[in-house]
């Protein structure tokens, strides 16, 4: 597990599902929170890959990190959060031959940020696409500073500022700092997020430790 002081990282429990909800309802305000029978789906489907960052003198949750293993030769890349989920069931979770760990889902409780929890909780993930002979991690980052600039500059020039390091934005900017690279920007990932103009960049996280499957390569 991993340590934060005051943190510790570890499975998620049926006791946790209230304050997650919780949780949902202060960082997703425009979302309806996942449900107890989505939560105990992901704990069937993929208990080891459902995080719970808990803040131990108050044995509270602090913040969660949810994953599913995919074959995304299955999908393509323009696909939607709903889909790669399957509309937050996790159903599509394929242990035989997901060799891509897909970061769903990472939030932590505005009453507990700024305590590096959700680099603590990437380190996790890491460490099982580790533990199981992963090839990767893939997620999508929020672009909350581009709906700002939207009609002035393209999403694809927006994304290679902040690369560069010319621009910063409040989520990508830090994903790049924890080790993600960026794949390629898509449109409509998430239905709610006019502070991203509905963009999003797709990024992952190759294990240096397992060699890519031609057929999982991102174009």
């Amino acid at each position: 597990m991993v340590q934060v002081t005051d943190y510790r990282i570890r499975d998620m429990k049926d006791a946790d599902f209230c304050e997650i909800q919780e949780i949902c309802r202060q960082v997703y305000p425009h979302d309806v929170p996942y449900t107890d029978a989505e939560l105990a789906e992901h704990n069937a489907r993929f208990a080891q890959g459902q995080f719970v960052a808990e803040h131990v003198p108050t044995a509270s949750v602090a913040g969660v990190h949810f994953t599913l293993r995919l074959r995304l030769a299955d999908f393509h890349i323009d696909d939607s959060w709903d889909v790669l989920t399957d509309y937050g069931t996790f159903d599509d979770d394929d242990a035989q031959n997901g060799h891509t760990l897909y970061g769903a889902d990472v939030f932590v409780s505005p009453a507990h940020q700024h305590h590096h929890l959700a680099h603590a909780l990437t380190d996790a993930t890491r460490g099982l696409v580790v533990e199981l002979g992963l090839w990767r991690m893939v997620g999508a980052s929020r672009l909350p500073g581009y709906g700002q600039v939207a009609t002035s500059i393209a999403p694809d020039d927006y994304i290679a500022q902040v690369l560069a390091g010319t621009r910063f934005d409040p989520v990508l900017s830090l994903h790049i700092k924890d080790g993600w690279s960026v794949v390629r920007a898509i449109r409509g990932y998430s239905q709610h997020d006019a502070e991203s103009d509905n963009w999003a960049a797709v990024i992952q996280w190759v294990n240096p430790n397992c060699p890519p499957p031609a057929e999982f390569a991102l174009q």
